[in-house]
């Protein structure tokens, strides 16, 4: 068996004067051994650990953070790196992106899972929308979970290949100056770059294809490198007197010409048009797009101070800058299926589906700022949400390689839709469930995405755990709650107790509500799920109402923040009681009184029931009790 390492420094043989290859090549380089040999002074100073896991997962972004959790919660003991001193990416306090997705469909699309039980503690544990705040809750939600071992301020550097897996990847910590050597079974890039993937010698594609590789309509006419640039972004407040501003020397001047098509409109955050670097190299010259990007933000921020023309900022002064830009656009790995246009515009529905997306088309000129004679941005809206498969989440050519984010396996017309974090995270959830389904039952990626039975029973645990998936009910064999009958202390017209039981944990505008509702005007309501012959259960899953409607993310920007009810959402259970029913006797099961999440699941010795009752005591605030959905089962043996 050949082991094989590949060197990332020449994975583009950039460095060396090579040329970048046209866009929509497949790379994959293999490199000989570059091990470097150490000297009598230099030895010792960092120290080597070795650690063995089922799952790695490189990248600490949205989408890493839901693998990871998602890996671990399904049993896989997971090895989590994050190149940073705090976790959340483009969404951290360190860049401050706006976490989006089919939410802006406003159809009931919002993204739920592990996402949705991170806003929804956000809401509650940050009303002060702290970007410092939200850093932690992200940090306690990946540190609590059991399975899991988190490893900051590490980056990986190298990766070893035997038969086209790979075997172990090398990260290097330069705070605790420590080497790191992890040994696993299946490795997840979430890095964005695909920066573990470039190292393992996986196949991926750069820049823009032409119009004619894939007959996408909006692609260009000839192949190129470019891509879409990076964001910096500012925050700024007002205060109680005058605020003069005076820019750095080195800063950019502009006048109102450049600000035709980019609108400053409120001053307290911005602005994601603030973008450059896609005609560079958007991972080599990082460092330069850094520097141009903040001459760029100086320059700005000096127009609106000083230009006349926004006298309303004359109290306002920044009060915290960027310097890590956000990016769109790396690499995109090249999995067993690439999405296309038609996929985000005529959407099908994959047989292998696992998450979906609804932004829009929204491909930004590679020019940037620097193209003030032309809009920001080209955004065509989708009607409804597409699907997202398998196949596109996980390598061709590396067995054992999946991955989440913005280097999915997408054109780049695909991507300018697919990069988005909130479709990023689920697809992140969907991968770190695949890596601990793959464990349990022995199969490759390309095994699970290529088997209709398997997928299918896949598609189900995704369901179960909270993934919304297009076209996809509830058809658990496992779940005791499909053959109860169901009654309650009274519904609504249009909320009918059986509800809780037609498979559907959300309404999915069909014209149909999908959740017991009943009126709280009348005190305490009741559903109760009962069946002929006892039935032995250890589990009570429940999924309330959290108004999937409106948008729910973190923001500096008030504008963004003010459809959002901040706190527990009003729709949402708050105090509830789980009882058992055998022989006419009730055994409480769960008591709770302070609920604002979307999923909860109550676990307990097993039981026999003749029946399970919820009672509602009381929501957020909503004058009806509801309910999505209850589904029971018997785990343990």
């Amino acid at each position: 068996m050949e082991t094989k390492r590949r060197a990332f420094l020449k994975t583009l043989g950039l460095g060396s004067g090579a040329m970048l290859l046209p866009a929509g090549t497949i790379l994959a380089q293999d490199t000989p051994n570059n091990e470097t040999q150490g000297n009598s002074i230099g030895q010792g100073v960092f120290k080597t650990k070795k650690y063995t896991a089922d799952v790695v997962i490189a990248g600490g972004g949205m989408s890493g953070i839901c693998a990871a959790i998602a890996a671990a919660r399904n049993g896989a003991t997971v090895i989590f790196i994050q190149d940073r001193s705090r976790l959340g990416g483009n969404a951290s306090s360190e860049i401050r992106m706006h976490i989006s997705g089919a939410t802006i469909l406003e159809k009931g699309w919002r993204e739920t899972g592990i996402l949705e039980e991170i806003f929804l503690v956000n809401s509650v544990d940050n009303p002060q929308r702290s970007y410092e705040m939200w850093d932690f809750i992200l940090y306690d939600k990946v540190i609590s979970e059991k399975n899991l071992t988190l490893l900051l301020d590490t980056t990986v550097c190298d990766a070893e290949i035997a038969d086209g897996k790979i075997t172990k990847v090398i990260a290097i910590c330069s705070p605790t100056q420590e080497r790191s050597e992890i040994t696993a079974k299946y490795f997840a890039d979430c890095t964005g770059d695909g920066t573990l993937a470039a190292l393992a010698g996986a196949e991926f594609m750069i820049g823009r294809e032409a119009r004619s590789l894939w007959g996408e309509s909006l692609a260009i006419d000839v192949a190129d490198t470019k891509s879409m640039g990076n964001s910096i972004l500012f925050m700024a407040q007002k205060h109680e007197r005058k605020m003069p501003y005076t820019p750095p020397k080195w800063a950019r001047k502009f006048t109102a010409k450049d600000f035709v098509y980019r609108k400053i409109i409120s001053i307290e955050y911005g602005y994601w048009w603030l973008e450059l670097g896609g005609l560079e190299d958007s991972i080599r010259d990082g460092q330069k797009n850094r520097h141009d990007l903040l001459s760029v933000l100086f320059g700005v921020w000096d127009y609106i101070k000083n230009s006349g023309n926004h006298p309303e900022a004359e109290n306002w002064a920044l009060s915290w800058i960027g310097m890590l830009p956000g990016k769109r656009e790396s690499r995109r790995l090249v999995g067993d299926y690439i999405m296309k246009q038609e996929d985000i515009q005529k959407p099908k529905l994959f047989a292998d589906r696992v998450a979906y997306g609804g932004w829009p088309i929204d491909d930004h000129p590679p020019e940037g700022f620097n193209g003030a004679n032309m809009k920001p941005t080209r955004a065509i809206y989708v009607k409804e949400p597409y699907s997202i498969p398998f196949r596109s989440l996980y390598s061709k050519n590396i067995s054992n390689l999946l991955m989440a984010g913005r280097n999915i396996s997408a054109s780049h017309v695909a991507l300018s839709s697919t990069r988005v974090m909130a479709t990023c995270a689920i697809m992140g959830q969907a991968v770190g469930t695949a890596m601990a389904y793959c464990i349990s039952n022995d199969i490759l990626p390309r095994i699970l995405g290529n088997d209709t039975s398997k997928i299918s029973d896949f598609q189900q645990l995704l369901l179960r755990q909270d993934q919304a998936i297009l076209g996809i009910q509830n058809t658990d064999e496992k779940d005791l709650a499909r053959k109860a009958k169901v009654k309650a202390s009274s519904e609504t017209k249009d909320g009918a107790a059986v509800q809780v039981i037609d498979g559907y944990n959300r309404d999915v505008r069909d014209g149909s509500k999908h959740q017991w509702r009943a009126e709280m005007k009348n005190g305490q309501q009741w559903i109760e799920l009962s069946w002929d012959k006892p039935v032995k259960l250890d589990t009570v899953q429940l999924t309330f109402d959290t108004g999937l409607n409106r948008f729910l993310r973190i923001s500096g920007q008030d504008i963004v923040q003010a459809d959002q009810i901040v706190g527990p959402q009003p729709e949402t259970v708050a105090s509830y009681l789980v009882e058992c029913i055998r022989n006419g006797k009730h055994s409480v099961l769960a008591e709770v009184t302070d609920n604002y999440l979307r999923y909860v699941t109550h676990k307990v010795k097993p039981i026999e029931a003749d029946a399970i009752r919820i009672t509602v005591r009381k929501t957020n605030g909503d004058e009806l009790a509801r309910i999505f959905e209850v589904r029971c089962y018997l785990e343990s043996t």
